[in-house]
């Protein structure tokens, strides 16, 4: 009888990226079992030797049959983000989520495959006639966040304006956000549909690389691309990766949180618990020598 490890999550983009580590983490413990995994963005994993298979949500005819009804499986489906040692801050993500499954955690890291085919496209799609730097300095987890900029996660406007003053005599910048969201003067701004693949193969031409808490940091940790990235409500403890230069915003203390729960910041930025008076979060030239 054939074994199983069956590996469900959902989430965003990066979220999908970072957990490519916990399945290889279950690959590797249950090295006999063949790996299926359920997601919201399958074509991640498709290129991944590790993976048997892999679904998508919502799209799982007679997986049950297939799968679970007398079958040897494993199921890892637990959400890592309400443990106690995430909420308090006290493990990475990646190690978290292992601990969370009973697996010995080996240091697995996000990965990240394009085929051929994901490849040549996208580096033909981004060639541009100078040096590429491609930035997200805004841009959240949520379609309807209800604010074009959110204090918890974007670099301030006018820091990000200093920084592509600095450099677009330099370089192409493209930079990727949402349409309802601040394109920047200098810039080729990408709002356009595309799959993830080719939206992640923009890191594979561009020389520097500034983003934020998003999936372009998890995929560029995932292709062994340091890059600059910002942090002011999320942290790179948790989040982050110690190859990148992270450069972390500084709170104010006594920042009153009156409608958080088990998190302290809430990702849309509500602007009634925004303890910034101006916009200087960060120091411009800080982000600038870290580019160069």
């Amino acid at each position: 009888m054939e074994k199983y490890s069956l590996f469900h999550l959902e989430g965003g983009l990066g979220k999908h990226i970072a957990a490519t580590a916990v399945a290889k983490c279950i690959k590797n413990n249950y090295p006999h079992r063949k790996l299926i995994v359920v997601c919201a963005y399958p074509e991640i994993y498709l290129n991944l030797k590790f993976i048997d298979k892999v679904f998508r949500l919502g799209n799982t005819p007679y997986f049950y049959d297939d799968y679970i009804k007398n079958k040897d499986t494993l199921i890892f489906k637990h959400e890592p983000y309400f443990t106690t040692e995430h909420i308090h801050k006290q493990l990475p993500l990646i190690e978290n989520w292992c601990k969370l499954y009973n697996l010995e955690y080996s240091g697995e890291m996000p990965e990240l495959l394009f085929n051929m085919s994901q490849r040549q496209f996208g580096i033909g799609k981004w060639s541009r006639e100078r040096p590429i730097m491609l930035i997200q300095t805004n841009g959240g987890p949520f379609k309807d966040q209800p604010y074009p900029y959110s204090w918890t996660r974007d670099l301030p406007i006018n820091i990000t304006q200093q920084v592509i003053n600095h450099f677009k005599n330099q370089y192409h910048i493209i930079q990727v956000t949402r349409k309802k969201e601040t394109g920047f003067q200098g810039v080729e701004v990408v709002t356009e549909t595309m799959s993830h693949m080719v939206f992640l193969s923009l890191l594979l031409v561009a020389q520097k690389r500034l983003l934020i808490d998003s999936c372009l940091q998890h995929a560029a940790y995932a292709l062994n691309l340091p890059s600059t990235v910002t942090w002011i409500g999320t942290s790179p403890t948790i989040f982050g990766y110690q190859m990148h230069n992270n450069i972390i915003a500084n709170i104010p203390e006594g920042t009153k949180l009156p409608e958080s729960y088990l998190f302290d910041y809430n990702f849309t930025g509500a602007l009634h618990e925004c303890p910034f008076i101006n916009e200087e979060i960060f120091n411009a030239d800080e982000i600038i020598n870290s580019l160069k």
